[in-house]
């Protein structure tokens, strides 16, 4: 029996993982694998062709994966996230690290296999940028891909280093090697600002101060907001992050200019988040306690970033800018999911 032409998601359980398989399956146009430490969610039952549960570490599973699909498209969403990883950096680093080389060395040998380069995309982070102090923040309001790249979390190093991987894999694999194919992966990264999702409640993002904050205010439990008032990072609604990828997924390799791209939609402080919020859910119990070790890691953030390169070379464009957020996306979703 030939291979299925498949396209393979890691992290298909996640935040992301949700979206990305609900938009396969509205496309209609490929066989998804799922893949994840965890049973798949019962809602995506039916949506994908097949879910493997299992590590992206277990290299014997990768292989036995590709004894059955013939894999043309990777979105490597798995990963252990920004706070999670301060944690237990070691195991953050085999995860995020070991994974992706796994999965690169998975998708350059099905390059040779088949004869054309395995797309690979991949959620890197804000979480790459590490600005020294607040001034610069302010003097910076935003930055481009190649500024401050000096992150100060093992969330952010795991993710730069994994775009240089890109670049090497897709250009320089084994380039003393004389027999070896040059064909290499094609690589593409989105550095996604903060992501709010109406359907799935975050879990071990340090940017998760925002969606925490309307998913509590939802269900009428206090908030205590881990960062100051005045706190701004980029964030974007979870749909408009999911078009982006398949976006660039399906972009022409010679209209890229880069590998790597930022993208972002809006900026607004913590607490004009919170007073969306409130206007959204009346009597909405938020407060501030800055947590001064997460604060100071959001800190390095810049306040938003510069997408120039992406809007150029595939016309990125975000549908839903801050008001339209909440009000066409986040509210009715949220209210929905909660009964109210």
């Amino acid at each position: 029996m030939s291979r299925q032409r498949a396209v393979l998601v890691t992290g298909a359980n996640g935040e992301m993982g949700h979206g990305l398989i609900n938009r396969f399956a509205e496309r209609g146009d490929y066989r998804v694998v799922g893949l994840d430490l965890r049973p798949l969610d019962p809602k995506l039952h039916g949506l994908v062709e097949t879910h493997v549960v299992g590590d992206i570490l277990d290299a014997r599973l990768l292989e036995r994966m590709v004894s059955e699909f013939e894999i043309h498209t990777i979105f490597h969403l798995a990963a252990l996230l920004s706070t999670r990883a301060e944690f237990s950096p070691e195991v953050a680093h085999d995860v995020n690290v070991q994974g992706t080389i796994n999965l690169l060395r998975m998708a350059t040998q099905q390059s040779k296999s088949h004869g054309e380069r395995v797309k690979f995309l991949f959620p890197s982070s804000i979480a790459t940028y590490g600005l020294p102090d607040l001034q610069t923040k302010l003097d910076h309001p935003r930055v481009t891909e190649e500024q401050f790249n000096l992150p100060t979390t093992m969330y952010g190093c795991n993710k730069l280093y994994c775009e240089h991987l890109g670049h090497y894999y897709s250009h320089h694999y084994k380039q003393l090697s004389v027999d070896e194919d040059k064909k290499g992966v094609d690589f593409r990264a989105i550095r996604f600002p903060g992501l709010i999702s109406a359907f799935t409640v975050p879990h071990g993002g340090t940017s998760d101060f925002a969606p925490e904050m309307i998913h509590a205010a939802a269900q009428r439990r206090p908030y205590t907001c881990f960062v100051r008032a005045d706190t701004r990072i980029s964030f974007m609604a979870m749909p408009d992050a999911i078009d982006a990828l398949i976006q660039l997924m399906d972009a022409d390799r010679n209209a890229l200019s880069s590998h790597v791209y930022n993208i972002t939609a809006f900026a607004p402080t913590a607490g004009e988040v919170a007073e969306m919020t409130t206007r959204a859910f009346p009597g909405a119990d938020i407060s501030f306690e800055p947590d001064a070790r997460r604060q100071a890691i959001v800190d390095t953030w810049p306040n938003d970033v510069d997408d120039t390169r992406a809007r150029n070379d595939w016309r990125f464009s975000p549908h839903y800018d801050f008001a339209m957020t909440f009000h066409d996306y986040l509210i009715p979703h949220i209210k929905a999911r909660y009964r109210q």
